[in-house]
């Protein structure tokens, strides 16, 4: 780094006061200047040295008015560069604010969706709530229970089932009439489906609050469902005209699942009197199986007349085997044809191709051969052979 000269280190000095400041300093060196000059000279070489004081003077206010000029273009300069940047900085403020701006737009619109989503949910629940109250009450009332345990077996069997092959509410010879018949194949007793199971003593039984209470609704519930249970196989099993086993429906699976995990005993007594509990899922598999035995019946029932349909198709496809060859033989013999007429047309050409290239002159000299016999051409071949003649007479 250069070494400044004294020159600049005392303007880099004065520039420090300022310019009040600097103008003071020139007055106290003036009068400095003064005071010592009527302390030590004469007047005249105090006027000398005022004069130099002045010049001084005067050339200190050029330096501190060209000070000024640079202070003035420099704080100019520095005010420009202030204003750029504060520029510059208002521009990316305000794209950042854009893009917040945006960024926040965005989001709340995202926001919207899901409240609009949450709202959609929120709605679904609260019908899902007003059917469950429907549920309760659908399920409070016995004869509503009943109704409602019935429509969902009637549901099941008429989607598995086609239309005669089942019947809803069927008088049987003793007058009873069970929910539900579904006919058996190969001239088989109807099975009877009963699905008024007893759901109040079972709401007892989970709404319990105490051991006691809970062991006496499962006495309860125990014998209910026995009595239903006996009910069922005397007024339903009736022999000779329905099945020696009916069904009893239940309609939710935790109750099936709940009565085969902790209420075994009602289940052995059930399959000794011949009443097989089932849930939706249990009845639709059975459903299943019916359908299926119903359709192989009557595929046995048709078995003859799909017998006699193969024998007519066997007959047709013979008589389509024959027809079949005859005609490849017609081919055969068009083939055939065609081959031999393409192998005329080839002699004709190789012997039009000898007459063309034939020598006259060796001709002449040479004992005529005998010529052949003629032989009757096809009219089709007489026809080429005259054209072929009047192509070679035309090339003479």
């Amino acid at each position: 780094m250069e070494q400044a000269s004294p020159a600049q280190n005392l303007m880099a000095w004065l520039s420090g006061f300022g310019p009040g400041g600097l103008v003071a300093l020139a007055l106290g060196v003036l009068l400095i200047g003064v005071l010592f000059l009527r302390r030590n000279g004469g007047r005249d070489q105090a006027e000398a040295q005022m004069a130099e004081l002045m010049r001084a003077q005067a050339d200190l206010n050029g330096r501190l008015a060209a000070m000024a000029d640079v202070f003035g273009t420099r704080q100019a300069e520095l005010n420009q560069s202030i204003g750029q940047r504060l520029d510059g900085m208002s521009q990316r403020i305000g794209a950042t604010l854009t893009e917040q701006t945006r960024h926040t737009h965005e989001n709340l619109r995202r926001l919207q969706e899901r409240l609009a989503v949450i709202d959609a949910a929120q709605s679904n629940i609260q019908t899902l709530a007003k059917d469950v109250v429907g549920l309760q009450a659908i399920l409070s009332n016995k004869q509503t229970r009943g109704a409602f345990g019935q429509a969902r077996m009637e549901a099941i069997v008429a989607d598995g089932l086609p239309m005669g092959a089942y019947a809803f509410q069927t008088t049987l010879s003793n007058g009873s009439r069970p929910d539900c018949t579904i006919r058996m194949p190969n001239g088989a007793p109807p099975l009877v489906v009963d699905a008024k199971f007893p759901l109040e003593a079972w709401n007892a039984l989970r709404a319990a609050a105490s051991p006691e209470a809970a062991r006496l609704a499962t006495q309860q519930f125990r014998r209910d469902l026995d009595t239903h249970i006996r009910d069922i196989a005397q007024k339903y099993l009736v022999t000779g005209e329905t099945q020696e086993t009916a069904f009893l429906f239940v309609p939710s699976e935790s109750i099936f699942a709940d009565i085969h995990e902790h209420h075994e005993a009602i289940i052995q007594r059930a399959q000794r009197q011949r009443i097989v509990i089932v849930s939706p899922s249990l009845l639709m598999l059975s459903i299943q199986v019916i359908q299926s035995v119903l359709k192989d019946q009557r595929m046995r029932e048709q078995a003859h007349v799909i017998q006699g349909e193969v024998a007519h198709l066997l007959g047709d496809l013979a008589r389509l085997d024959d027809r079949v060859a005859k005609l490849q033989s017609h081919f055969s013999a068009a083939q055939k044809d065609v081959e031999m007429i393409a192998v005329s047309g080839t002699k004709m050409m190789k012997r039009g191709e000898k007459i063309v290239s034939l020598d006259f002159a060796e001709t002449a000299a040479t004992p005529a051969a005998t010529p052949p016999e003629p032989q009757p051409a096809p009219r089709g071949v007489e026809s080429r052979t005259g054209l072929l003649k009047l192509r070679v007479v035309d090339e003479d």
